[in-house]
């Protein structure tokens, strides 16, 4: 589903000016929450809120578990915006509207980005509850020419060309696991590599067995291309995974994935969820160059 339809970087200004207009926040964080860990957002102070429906230029949500709305705030001394609910290509966006808010948060002064996820576990040693933090993915659309650079490249965003590797952040992982152990929750988290695929089907048995022996832990729907945008913009990336089920590769497991139990593992792990973000947040260097453009 690839789109021709071209966004301008006027288009993404009039909605970065928008929301600046309507709040005094300037955030330096922006997080984009996950299937049921819309929660995040709630842990913010001084909150403005807007419905993704008043926001130009915004998409909408239509999938449960992702309420719709953006939420603007402070969390341990430093401002963030939250995405309660993310864009899927599945949901019939191109993938220009499904990325459409990380080039606005750019424009907005974000300088980092925490992008969440419900994944269903390829690895052996992962389990329901279990947190992945991303050291890499695989993004299938794009290997097939399904990427939101595709078209004319903005310079004024970033490169043409732009490298992938390394892009979720060395030092955010390696905090994020410090955090982990003071956190009591050290047994719960373990990195790996996360593999988009399309959606919105599950993944049929050879689809897992192909994907397990190609080194993916764990596989979702969403975050690749955000991922691809941001690290485009230059914004400094960390991603985690709330491993929801554990995906069938054998042809006598009984057993079947659903998004209701994909919602359930999210409100039971959202406790901790929170926490390691928010302390990761609280811990982290921020440069403080809001300077409210792109580069």
């Amino acid at each position: 589903m690839h789109s021709k339809d071209q966004i301008s970087h006027d288009d993404y200004q009039k909605t970065a000016d928008w929301l600046m207009s309507q709040t005094k926040h300037r955030p330096q964080v922006a997080i984009i929450c996950g299937s049921g860990l819309g929660m995040l957002a709630d842990t913010l102070k001084c909150q403005d809120s807007f419905a993704y429906s008043d926001i130009p230029g915004f998409p909408q949500s239509t999938v449960q578990g992702h309420a719709g709305r953006l939420v603007f705030g402070e969390l341990k001394g430093k401002t963030c915006v939250c995405m309660q609910g993310r864009f899927h290509m599945y949901e019939g966006h191109s993938l220009l509207k499904t990325t459409f808010p990380v080039r606005v948060f750019k424009l907005l002064g974000v300088e980092t980005l925490f992008v969440t996820n419900a994944a269903g576990s390829l690895a052996d040693g992962l389990q329901p509850g279990d947190i992945m933090i991303i050291k890499d993915h695989v993004n299938f659309p794009g290997l097939v020419g399904l990427n939101p650079l595709c078209g004319p490249n903005d310079d004024k965003f970033g490169p043409r060309f732009p490298a992938m590797s390394g892009c979720y952040d060395k030092n955010l992982r390696c905090l994020a696991m410090e955090i982990a152990k003071q956190l009591g929750v050290a047994g719960l988290m373990q990195e790996g590599v996360y593999a988009m695929v399309g959606g919105p089907n599950f993944e049929t048995i050879a689809e897992a067995r192909l994907l397990h022996r190609l080194g993916v832990d764990a596989v979702g729907m969403s975050t690749a291309p955000e991922v691809v945008v941001a690290t485009h913009c230059g914004l400094r990336v960390f991603g985690l995974s709330l491993i929801t089920n554990k995906v069938v590769k054998s042809y006598e497991d009984s057993d079947s994935v659903n998004h209701e139990g994909v919602l359930e593992v999210g409100r039971l792990r959202s406790h901790t969820v929170q926490q390691l973000v928010t302390e990761l947040i609280g811990r982290m260097e921020i440069n403080n160059n809001n300077t409210n453009n792109a580069a």
